[in-house]
C-alpha cells in the first residue's frame, strides 16, 4: 500500500513539473496574437543603435560614480541640462545639485563607509540609461553638520536602492536618480534611501513625513479593514 502511495505521489509531482515546464515554455515564446512578456533586451538595445555601446556606457557610469566615491559627482561630467531626481527630492539642476552635495561631508562623517554598487545594465527601453543597485555601510565617527555635528558611533546599513545614470551622445550625464528603496526590510534606515535614510540610521531624522519611515495612514487602515470584512462576508 505504501509503495503504491509513493508511486501515485511521484506521478502527481511529475505531472505538475511537466505542466510547469510547458507553461514556462509558452510564456517565453511569442504567440501569434500576443508577444512574450520576456523582452529581447539585446535586440532592443542593438536596434536602438545609441551612439555609445552598452559596455562603454556602463564604464562611463562606473567612472561617474567613482569620481566622488559614490557621493555626488565631478561637475565636469555633468551636462548643462543635468537633473538630479530622488523619491522626494528634485528635480535639481546642475548648480543646485553640486551645491547641495558640497554642503554635506559624508566622507568625514563616515570615514569607513564602503559603497556596494552592483548589477549594472543598460535599459533596453532607454538605451542611453544605465541602472544599478546600491547598498553600503559605515560608522558615524565624524561630524556631520548641520544634521549631526557630534559623532554618534552608530552603524549605517543601507537597504538596496535602485539608481540610474543617463547619458547624452557626448558621454555627459543628463540625469542621475538615486534612493529608490526596493526592500524596506533590509538595513537600519527605516526603509528610507539617500540622506534621509542615513540620518534616520544615526538617530537624527529630519522632522517631516518624507524623511520618516513609512507609517500606515488611518484611511489606509480603514480601507484594509473594509476589505477584510468584505472577504469574510463573501465566504
Amino acid at each position: 500500500r505504501k509503495l503504491l502511495d509513493h508511486i501515485n505521489k511521484f506521478g502527481e509531482v511529475k505531472t505538475v513539473l511537466e505542466r510547469s515546464a510547458t507553461t514556462l515554455e509558452k510564456g517565453a515564446e511569442a504567440t501569434n496574437d500576443k508577444p512574450s512578456i520576456i523582452i529581447d533586451e539585446e535586440k532592443m538595445i542593438a536596434d536602438a543603435a545609441f551612439a555609445i555601446a552598452p559596455g562603454k556606457l556602463i564604464d562611463l557610469a562606473k567612472g561617474f560614480l567613482n569620481s566622488r566615491g559614490g557621493f555626488g559627482a565631478d561637475p565636469d561630467l555633468l551636462d548643462d541640462d543635468f537633473q538630479f531626481v530622488a523619491p522626494v527630492v528634485g528635480p535639481l539642476s546642475k548648480d543646485a545639485f553640486v551645491n547641495a552635495i558640497g554642503s554635506v561631508d559624508i566622507e568625514t562623517a563616515f570615514p569607513d563607509f564602503q559603497g556596494e554598487f552592483y548589477g549594472f545594465h543598460v535599459d533596453p527601453f532607454e538605451p542611453n540609461r544605465v541602472w544599478y543597485t546600491a547598498r553600503g555601510c559605515g560608522t558615524h565617527t565624524g561630524p556631520l553638520p548641520p544634521f549631526a555635528p557630534t559623532p554618534t558611533g552608530k552603524k549605517l546599513v543601507n537597504p538596496p536602492q535602485v539608481c540610474s545614470v543617463t547619458f547624452n551622445t557626448a558621454g555627459l550625464v543628463t540625469k542621475y536618480t538615486i534612493g529608490y528603496v526596493v526592500d524596506r526590510q533590509v538595513g537600519n534606515t527605516g526603509g528610507l534611501g539617500g540622506l534621509y535614510g542615513l540620518l534616520y540610521a544615526i538617530g537624527s531624522p529630519l522632522p517631516f513625513p518624507e524623511a520618516q519611515p513609512w507609517k500606515m495612514s488611518k484611511r489606509y487602515w480603514a480601507f484594509q479593514q473594509l476589505g477584510n470584512l468584505a472577504s469574510k462576508l463573501n465566504k
